[in-house]
């Protein structure tokens, strides 16, 4: 719901193109599951095994976790629960950002409540590092973070009381619950991934879409691919100076790996003809 100048309107977000990707993704695992399950009853139990987050399997080798984690769901309020809040508040982002920066968001924060429950985990304070987390909760976290932060003072109807609260409230009061749950040890809840997911979205607002004009963590992979291709070239053009200089040319290639021809005058091939280049 919304408020507008002739009162309260209710009003549901589209499904904008990354949201769908990700609700359809962990809807198709889910049900998958659910149905591999009638004829292979440890279908679950193998897949916790090994696409959980189990902290003390990402330290011998098993870093897919830190991201597979958030396409297991432990039940149909779990599930249904994270891919309502993804959908409500995530929409909104993706229209204002796009696609790519809306999947950097969620992705960023997936990764980094996995990488807060494992830190944590070891540290000895919250939790263990032989328990499993499952649940795309982080990443919904680091959405809800960042949809205070631009929309803070958009009012959310807070069902099923008859409230109407200003977004930054809400996320502050959900973050002031997940910490004192996860100091009390709240169940089987994984309030430190929650608290994760909840700080890496506010520094991906902070300090790269505030600062950035635009996508930085594609601009990054662009970078690093350019200067891949830029040293590939370089090392040809290496090669082919060896080729050059046994064959008495003197062309060469500059820092950038592109072919510099010799000077007119050196352009011939040994007969007193000039080189056609």
């Amino acid at each position: 719901m919304k408020r507008t100048s002739d009162g309260v309107t209710l009003s549901l977000p589209p499904f904008t193109r990354g949201v769908a990707w990700i609700i359809g993704i962990n809807t198709a695992i889910f049900l998958s599951s659910i149905v591999l399950g009638l004829s292979f009853p440890r279908i679950d139990s193998l897949l916790i095994r090994y696409f959980a987050l189990t902290p003390v399997d990402v330290m011998r080798g098993a870093v897919w976790q830190l991201l597979t984690y958030s396409f297991l769901h432990a039940g149909f309020f779990h599930w249904f629960g994270n891919m309502l809040g993804i959908w409500m508040f995530g929409s909104a982002l993706e229209r204002t950002w796009g696609t790519r920066r809306f999947l950097e968001l969620f992705g960023l924060g997936v990764f980094g409540g996995a990488a807060t429950t494992v830190l944590i985990s070891y540290i000895g304070v919250l939790g263990s590092p032989y328990v499993p987390t499952v649940g795309a909760s982080a990443g919904d976290f680091a959405i809800l973070a960042a949809y205070a932060m631009i929309f803070g003072e958009t009012e959310i109807f807070m069902f099923p009381w008859p409230v109407l609260i200003k977004a930054k409230y809400v996320v502050l009061i959900l973050t002031v619950v997940t910490v004192i749950f996860a100091v009390a040890g709240g169940g089987n809840v994984a309030y430190v991934a929650h608290l994760g997911g909840l700080l890496f979205g506010y520094i991906y607002v902070r300090f790269v879409v505030r600062r950035s004009g635009g996508s930085y963590l594609s601009e990054r992979y662009y970078g690093l691919r350019n200067t891949w291709h830029r040293w590939r070239r370089k090392q040809a053009g290496k090669k082919f100076e060896v080729y050059m200089r046994q064959h008495d040319e003197k062309g060469h290639f500059d820092e950038r790996g592109n072919y510099v021809p010799p000077p007119d005058d050196d352009k011939t091939n040994g007969s007193g003809s000039k080189w056609v280049n």
